[in-house]
């Protein structure tokens, strides 16, 4: 297995945006530590199953962030479980998850699956909607941070700005705070100077839209966190 204490730097594509073949082959030699493969809507098994494809001709690890349960395929390296903290509705943090162990507990490799709470901090974006959010004060996202970590023990939190770039001194101020639990953030990185800047306190930095609007930029994203 790969070790995801040293991961920097993740490229995520979403399954229900076209990307061509030759672009997929240069992400996955651009350095970084692992593809994430994800999105809000129309995600479907079809597209899941054709970006495992391309990226499977090259040695990276590629991880599933589970959305939609009917998306969900054998053949990633890891599962990603988001729990929005953050939402409104306790299904977002609790009842999907609930739903899906319960189908396929019996055949759930653990040792593959990471649990991810989401802190959502755009609230024009589509998952904030979707995800029936509500915007935290600054304060209020430091005590999430410290949930994750202190009281529900997770893993990742994922500090997600979902389209826009976020404020570093809050990436900052939630860097001191988690000692265990790794810090996640997303959210409007189109230059290689913003990776830099914000994976000086991130323990990760996830490019997603700029692979899209701005590939040559985002590709130089990668060794800016080295």
């Amino acid at each position: 297995m790969y070790n995801i204490d040293e991961w920097k730097h993740i490229f995520k594509l979403d399954p229900a945006k076209e990307i061509a073949e030759e672009m997929i082959d240069k992400v996955c030699e651009s350095g970084t530590d692992a593809i994430i493969i994800g999105g809000t809507d129309n995600i479907t098994l079809d597209g899941v199953l054709r970006l495992l494809s391309s990226i499977r001709h090259h040695d990276i690890p590629v991880i599933l962030e589970i959305s939609t349960i009917e998306s969900v395929t054998p053949g990633y390296d890891y599962y990603f479980v988001p729990m929005v903290l953050n939402s409104q509705d306790k299904k977002w943090m609790m009842d999907i998850q609930h739903q899906a162990v319960t189908e396929y507990g019996d055949v759930i490799n653990w040792n593959e699956m990471f649990a991810e709470g989401y802190c959502i901090m755009n609230e024009h974006s589509k998952v904030f909607k979707h995800a029936n959010c509500k915007l935290p004060t600054d304060e209020e996202a430091i005590g999430y941070a410290r949930m994750a970590e202190h009281l529900l023990r997770l893993p990742f939190f994922y500090l997600e700005y979902s389209g826009t770039y976020g404020d570093v001194s809050l990436v900052q101020s939630i860097s001191e705070e988690l000692d265990n639990t790794k810090l996640i953030y997303g959210g409007g990185i189109e230059t290689k100077e913003q990776a830099a800047e914000v994976s000086a306190f991130a323990d990760i930095i996830v490019v997603g839209n700029a692979l899209y609007d701005n590939p040559k930029e985002a590709l130089l994203t990668v060794q800016a966190t080295k």
